[in-house]
């Protein structure tokens, strides 16, 4: 295996800050000319700062020592397509196959217990697909040549700031500091187009700090606000608003 090729496997340790001064340094030059890297870094920074923000439970301990006997086995993937890897995908399409027939077999034998588990295990990972795709659509917002920013202070202490990409026609809010609404409630964020407020996502309640991409193109609009709605959100602004920010053009 070449240098370069080592290289390649250092994106996760970049992304959470865990090389040394020469492993970083030396990784940095190599990112500057390796448009793969890249990319993947932007988007595992964005995946573990989201994760960093999530509600954590402890793991099983059983869970932990599978994954601590796979580290030593297992190496990170290559982030350009390897040399065979059409006769990888065959394999590892053969091996879900054999997978997917086991699941099925354990549903006979075991019954109603095993399928309620295989349908929390399927909807757990949907999940967590869809919590990557947005994080990479954040990361994308983020790292846009043309992205600006404006922020102002939340009523009750947050502060909260809007990155906006036109070419893109998306906006990510970030908010530090977010007092946990009362029960029932939940922040719901709105793009302003003129008096019109258009519903454009809710906030994670349990976050007090998060990063959230904006439902829909930000089109016309040239404002957006925070307001505190019922659980569910509203299709209107029923409070006045907790922050204003005007769009940067």
């Amino acid at each position: 295996m070449s240098a370069t090729d080592d290289l390649h496997t250092l994106t996760g340790a970049y992304a959470l800050d865990a090389l040394d001064a020469d492993e970083r340094a030396a990784f940095e030059r190599h990112l500057a000319q390796c448009e793969a890297c890249t990319q993947e870094v932007r988007e595992l920074t964005a995946t573990a700062g989201r994760l960093a923000l999530a509600v954590t439970v402890p793991a099983p301990p059983r869970l932990k020592a599978q994954v601590m006997e796979q580290i030593a086995n297992v190496r990170q993937e290559h982030p350009h397509a390897p040399t065979g890897s059409r006769q990888h995908g065959a394999r590892r399409g053969h091996a879900l196959r054999w997978a997917l027939a086991a699941c099925l077999a354990g549903a006979a034998a075991l019954g109603g217990t095993t399928l309620w588990q295989h349908h929390e295990a399927d909807q757990a990972r949907q999940e967590a697909q869809a919590a990557q795709r947005q994080a990479a659509e954040i990361a994308e917002v983020l790292a846009a040549p043309d992205a600006k920013v404006a922020s102002a202070a939340v009523q009750g202490g947050a502060r909260g700031s809007v990155v906006v990409s036109h070419d893109s026609d998306k906006a990510v809010f970030i908010a530090a500091g977010m007092a946990e609404p009362p029960k029932g409630k939940v922040y719901q964020l709105w793009f302003a187009e003129g008096d019109h407020m258009r519903a454009a996502g809710l906030m994670n309640p349990a976050s007090a700090d998060q990063s959230v991409l904006m439902t829909g193109a930000v089109g016309d609009a040239s404002g957006m606000g925070v307001t505190l709605e019922p659980a569910g959100g509203s299709r209107q602004p029923t409070t006045q608003p907790l922050a204003l920010l005007q769009l940067p053009a």
